[in-house]
């Protein structure tokens, strides 16, 4: 079990890196969706290329960010039943929903979509759009993004076997007990208290 929990560390820093590297693909999104909003309105140019390439990095940031969200613990759940269980309760039913939900469906999707993005190289696919731009990146990002969530998917379930059984702490455990919105009603009142 200590070598699943060093390899599930190992699977954890490579979708940090992933995540973090989504973060600088934001900034790019929004300065290409700038600059084409600025050409458009001074020079009067807009290409279908620079619409479609901030297509194609907004689906790299959200196929990427998959496994990222899971791994934080930042995804959707309806805790319906779960949240009145206790924490190993929750915890079978998380290695139950990932057994038996996200890792076939996961699977699925990406064994589904690779003969796709195999045809669209084959073919030399491209845009509808006039200068548009060749499609397989775009093809390429589904069974890549799923691959990713599968491999954290393995990582959460290793964890929370391993909490299970009394080696790690309970993954689910958010590091922050202050949610998005709190953080920023704090930095808010400390950046007033400074001004005054």
């Amino acid at each position: 079990m200590n070598a699943l929990l060093k390899l599930s560390r190992r699977i954890d820093a490579l979708t940090e890196r992933v995540g973090q590297a989504a973060l600088w693909l934001v900034l790019v999104v929004v300065l290409i969706s700038a600059a084409n909003a600025m050409m458009r309105y001074t020079i009067n140019y807009s290409s279908n290329a620079f619409l479609e390439i901030q297509w194609y990095l907004f689906g790299m940031i959200f196929l990427s960010c998959g496994g990222y969200t899971f791994m934080r613990n930042e995804h959707v759940r309806i805790d319906l039943i779960s949240g009145r269980l206790s924490k190993r309760g929750q915890t079978w039913i998380d290695i139950f929903g990932i057994l038996f939900f996200l890792m076939p469906m996961a699977i699925a999707i990406m064994v589904l979509s690779w003969p796709v993005f195999i045809h669209a190289i084959e073919s030399s696919e491209m845009s509808n759009s006039a200068g548009g731009l060749i499609v397989w990146p775009a093809r390429l990002m589904i069974p890549a993004g799923f691959l990713l969530l599968i491999v954290q998917a393995i990582s959460e379930l290793i964890k929370r076997v391993g909490f299970l059984r009394g080696l790690c702490p309970d993954p689910t455990e958010k590091l922050n007990a202050l949610s998005d919105e709190e953080e920023l009603a704090l930095a808010i009142k400390a950046q007033k208290g400074e001004a005054q």
